[in-house]
């Protein structure tokens, strides 16, 4: 029986991914402490040996404003909901006060230096791949600059993860001819498809999913897309949704994550694992407690199952070893 496996990806996107949803003012603190907290997570994975992948928005790249508006890409997405598009957004809050909430190439490159952990793609503009008004020449666009930018940094970006989840299957070709190879889909749960839209049901039925539910998330080789020759679609799992405050509820949530990974390293199969940087934005202590106590789990599991731990680059390599 193959080994079980731990697989991490992180959204890491400071205020590219919510731009449209607060006001950068009432968030500064907020994404101050966010990067703080890299270093910290770079400990801690470390320190239990975790492999992740940083799906990184490619905005962040840049050292500041004047760098952003040399980058601009030749094509941009023309969303019909004009406040989903990064261009318009960042034109508009140009200044000093800014910058560090919108760039981050030293993180980067910290992230770039440490053991196990990929660089991957979250677009270079968290680009929106089922609004309307977005095209594949804008989304190819798109992807050539966030590749550029990475090879800044000497990193070729081989894992993407679509934002919001919006994964779109027609995009799979010109994620190939950009190299991307893994790509991080959703759960087949129906309360997971169209995330784009996201009814009120959908997001009750995902909150109480991650407190109760089947042992249902994790998955085995064989339930490995492999959408070309080139790309593998690897399914998320679980969110790792932030310290509530809630003791009763933090309990539930942690303990459902221990039995998921327990079960995938009995059985042999992959446990996707992934949040974003900015989830623990509020209490970052507690938040960092909390996955600390989830990775103290999989070290009993590796110890006790030989579970293992993969970015999402490294798993399509042990996925295709196995598939031989």
């Amino acid at each position: 029986m193959n080994n079980g496996t731990l697989v991490i990806s992180l959204d890491f996107e400071l205020l590219w991914g919510v731009f449209d949803k607060v006001n950068w003012r009432d968030k500064t603190a907020y994404f101050e402490r966010t990067r703080k907290l890299i270093p910290e997570l770079l400990q801690l994975f470390h320190k239990y040996d975790i492999h992740c992948t940083w799906a990184t928005v490619g905005m962040l790249f840049n050292e500041n404003w004047d760098e952003w508006n040399a980058n601009i890409p030749e094509c941009l997405p023309d969303y019909e909901n004009k406040n989903l598009s990064a261009y318009k957004y960042g034109k508009s809050i140009q200044s000093k006060e800014t910058e560090k909430l919108c760039f981050a190439p030293n993180l980067v490159k910290l992230i770039t230096e440490s053991k196990g952990q990929e660089l991957g793609s979250h677009t270079y503009s968290h680009y929106y791949c089922l609004e309307p008004g977005q095209d594949s020449l804008a989304f190819k666009s798109d992807l050539e600059k966030s590749s550029e930018l990475a090879s800044n940094h000497g990193v070729e970006l081989k894992s993407l993860v679509f934002p919001r989840n919006q994964y779109n299957s027609d995009y799979l070709e010109i994620c190939g001819k950009a190299g991307i190879e893994a790509v991080r889909t959703n759960p087949n749960n129906w309360y997971w498809k169209n995330t784009q839209k996201d009814s009120l049901i959908q997001k009750i039925f995902r909150t109480g999913d991650a407190y109760f539910g089947l042992l249902d998330k994790s998955y085995s080789s064989s339930q490995i897309q492999n959408f070309t020759k080139n790309i593998t679609g690897q399914k998320a799992s679980r969110l790792l949704r932030p310290y509530s405050g809630r003791k009763i509820l933090n309990s539930l949530k942690t303990k459902r994550i221990y039995r998921e990974m327990e079960y995938a390293a009995k059985m042999g199969q992959y446990y996707h694992l992934w949040w974003h940087p900015h989830n623990f934005g509020n209490n970052p202590n507690e938040n960092l407690r909390e996955l600390e106590s989830i990775l103290i789990f999989y070290r009993k599991l590796k110890n006790k199952y030989a579970m293992q731990s993969l970015n999402m680059n490294e798993l399509k390599t042990d996925h295709f070893e196995i598939k031989s």
